[in-house]
């Protein structure tokens, strides 16, 4: 019979590993077996009796080759590296299986056993209605407020108005020196609303040494954003050091400018572009604060990192502790001691979808995941509406909870670096490291992150990765739940609030131009689709059709017919499934001719298995007429 073991400070607990049920008892510094119902008796043991159990003493102990002979003996003569090795867009190679890596150490990060930062987004043009959520928020559990100006990266259409009295309302009873943490998510025509906070904490006599803010600048944010620079780099970056230093000398803890690399994930870059984009970003800014007279030592904790946590668990969790890494190396190639740097996540918007938007959350929650275990110190959750407009209360609320539940009752923060030591993940995170380095090098050879972006060196990397990953969704190798895969054609419509976008500020002097790097959200070409069958649904009263004749028992054909059915659906063409093409709803006179020439309202689909297995040969896929 097998047990388990659960082990903490001072307890030890055996348990059944058997699906009976059964009783156990805990006591400090002792183990007790739990025996089934009815047994009367339990048994204690001393700690150092449980240690000498060999769980495994009499089975010997397993090698890699015997596992891998064993899985070639299943694949017969289907190559290995095909059938069971991946890869991610950066061509790193993810091996089906992985030993312990006990040599690894756990990656410093966020304080142990802290939580981070449960961060809502106040997004609303309307400062009035704005403050009403801000207030609400913080009353439900947020810890901290992503001020998103519109024009800013995480503005996605919509973003609070510039100006002194919009802030001015929007803070209004919102004690900004009560521990909560403010984020301003800047653009161009907002650049001055640090200054603006800054005033009107000195109206009302706030030291500002006792609030919690990140500020944001973020010089090279314009030129990777949207084009355009107003200013070239050293402009640029005496600019930086002005606005760092002022405010600074007010006693702003800070940090003050952000490398903010969701505009490569936007844009659909891998990670390793992500990461180099934001190391490179962060120590451009490095210099031009230690050419501005600030010591490196403080400078580097006037920075901090902003990156995309997306659905991809454990590439999300290498990736945030790949950033520390690489931080660390730079640190100590300055001289300084690694010390960590504040990074923040946000979930990622080429994700979203507007279609079976519910699957959102599901997304969003395993995001979270990924970036809680990779240490962000502070997480954004976008609401399952995002796609669809401006988030409702509801949908926000949904935002805030999931990560309440995350760190309340799953307690996820409760073990610092829980991925240390995880042979995937250690591996997952050193390979990105080397390809993120390297890009790193091949961007500081061009003259740092601004000249690389005006001679599109970064946007022509991440457009042929963005190119694969758009290919790959089209074709369905890459899945997207709810818009590709199981769609819903009847599925129920979510509100959002009745606010038109809000259009992105332009005006400024272009005093330097390069290729934009786009915001795409990957279901949009099949939204795209299901639109079209929306507006022939409201004018004909009848989306298009393909009619499957299904030949066989149910077992012949199911398998074939669900991958049809989900195939034409995720265009937005209805599925009609009958039995055989005499059920076709079809008028009788028109079926033979509908099945020679596809002509009529709806085309026939014939799915079958007519022999036991399929061969070889034959397409794993019904054959359209």
């Amino acid at each position: 019979m097998p047990w388990r073991k659960s082990m903490s400070p001072g307890l030890s607990v055996y348990r059944l590993g058997s699906p009976f049920q059964g009783t156990a008892l805990a006591c400090p510094n002792k183990a007790v077996l739990a025996r089934p119902p009815g047994s009367g008796k339990f048994v204690t043991m001393d700690d150092t009796a449980l240690d000498d159990l060999k769980l495994a003493a009499e089975f010997p102990p397993a090698t890699h080759d015997q596992w891998r002979h064993l899985v070639d003996g299943v694949l017969k003569s289907a190559p290995f590296d095909k059938k069971l090795v991946g890869r991610t867009y950066d061509g790193l190679r993810i091996e089906p299986l992985y030993g312990r890596a006990a040599s690894a150490v756990p990656v410093a990060g966020r304080q142990p056993g802290a939580p981070w930062q449960v961060v809502q987004r106040i997004d609303l043009p309307d400062p009035a209605r704005a403050n009403t959520e801000a207030l609400h928020e913080l009353e439900n559990g947020a810890t901290g407020l992503s001020l998103v100006f519109a024009g800013s990266i995480g503005g996605y259409g919509f973003g609070l108005p510039p100006g002194p009295d919009a802030l001015a309302r929007l803070l209004d009873g919102i004690y900004v020196d009560a521990g909560i943490a403010l984020d301003f998510d800047l653009s161009v025509p907002s650049r001055e609303a640090p200054l603006h906070f800054a005033a009107w904490l000195k109206q009302r006599n706030v030291d500002p040494a006792s609030t919690n803010v990140r500020f944001g600048f973020d010089p090279v944010r314009s030129l990777a954003h949207q084009g355009v620079s107003p200013l070239r780099w050293p402009e640029l970056a005496a600019l930086l050091v002005k606005l760092v230093r002022d405010l600074d000398g007010q006693g702003f803890k800070g940090p003050f400018a952000v490398a903010d690399a969701r505009v490569i994930h936007n844009a659909g870059g891998s990670e390793a572009q992500e990461l180099s984009y934001a190391l490179a970003s962060a120590v451009a800014y490095l210099r031009a604060l230690e050419q501005g007279g600030i010591a490196l030592d403080k400078a580097r904790r006037m920075i901090f990192f902003r990156l995309t946590a997306d659905a991809d668990q454990f590439l999300t969790t290498a990736k945030f502790r790949a950033l520390r890494k690489l931080w660390a190396r730079v640190e100590q190639a300055c001289g300084l001691e690694p010390r960590p740097a504040f990074v923040a996540a946000e979930t990622a918007w080429r994700m979203t979808t507007q279609r079976d938007p519910y699957v959102n959350m599901l997304r969003a929650t395993i995001a979270v995941v990924g970036a809680g275990f990779g240490g962000a110190d502070a997480i954004g959750v976008l609401p399952f509406t995002q796609a669809r407009g401006l988030p409702d209360r509801f949908a926000r609320r949904v935002g805030r909870n999931t990560q309440l539940i995350l760190l309340e009752e799953s307690h996820l923060a409760k073990v610092a670096d829980p991925a240390a030591g995880a042979g995937g993940i250690e591996d997952l995170t050193d390979k990105l490291c080397v390809a993120a380095w390297t890009l790193f090098q091949e961007i500081e050879k061009t003259g740092g992150i601004f000249a690389a972006l005006e001679i599109g060196l970064i946007q022509g990397k991440v457009a042929t990765v963005r190119a694969e990953r758009q290919a790959a969704i089209a074709k369905r190798k890459d899945a997207l739940t709810g818009v590709s895969e199981y769609p819903n054609l009847n599925e129920a419509s979510v509100e959002v609030l009745d606010i038109a976008p809000v259009a992105r500020p332009t005006g400024w002097p272009a005093v330097v131009s390069a290729e934009p790097l786009p915001s795409i959200r990957l279901a949009a070409p099949f939204e795209v689709l299901r639109d079209a069958s929306d507006r022939m649904l409201a004018a004909t009263g009848a989306r298009p059709k393909v009619f499957m004749a299904n030949l066989g028992t149910a077992a012949d054909f199911t398998a074939r017919a669900s991958f049809a059915a989900n195939l034409f659906e995720a265009g937005g063409i209805e599925a009609v499934i009958g039995k055989d093409a005499s059920s076709s709803p079809l008028p009788s006179g028109e079926r033979s001719t509908a099945q020679r020439s596809g002509e009529g309202e709806q085309s026939p689909t014939i799915g079958s298995n007519p022999s036991p297995g399929p061969s070889p040969s034959a397409p794993d896929r019904p054959l359209p007429l």
